[in-house]
């Protein structure tokens, strides 16, 4: 085990997800404590990690891209979260998941709209177009 891999990962969910991020792990802990690790290390102390682009833009690609694949409402939820967490106009998130509409269709994108709406709610989010 790469425990820098591990350490650097669990920093970098730390600062994007939060709270979030640690219920994820703490929910496989006791039935699949090897892929909270793999969550851990892959996408967040290898990928979240490189340099090339900011987190910023990494979570406006990952709301992308778990809104288009339309099945993902509980992460796309944890993601809108972290992208506002670091940073992402709640505008920019109503324009992400409009943009998903041309590429992945209406429904994908109805239901993501769902979901960033509830998640603003929870957050006492608004969006201001233009903001």
């Amino acid at each position: 085990m790469d425990d820098e891999r591990y350490a650097r990962g669990l920093e970098r969910l730390g600062e994007i997800d939060g709270d979030a991020g640690r219920k994820v792990l703490e929910s496989l802990a006791d039935i699949a404590p090897d892929l909270a690790r793999y969550v851990i290390e892959f996408p967040f102390g290898d990928v979240y990690s490189r340099p090339g682009l900011g987190l910023r833009e990494r979570e406006i690609a990952t709301v992308a891209a778990l809104a288009a694949m339309g099945t993902a409402a509980p992460q796309l939820a944890v993601h809108v979260h972290g992208a506002l967490n670091v940073g992402v106009r709640p505008v920019e998130i109503v324009e992400v998941v409009i943009q998903m509409a041309v590429y992945a269709g209406f429904p994908a994108a109805l239901n993501a709209m769902a979901v960033v709406r509830e998640v603003f709610r929870e957050r006492g989010v608004t969006p201001c177009a233009g903001a």
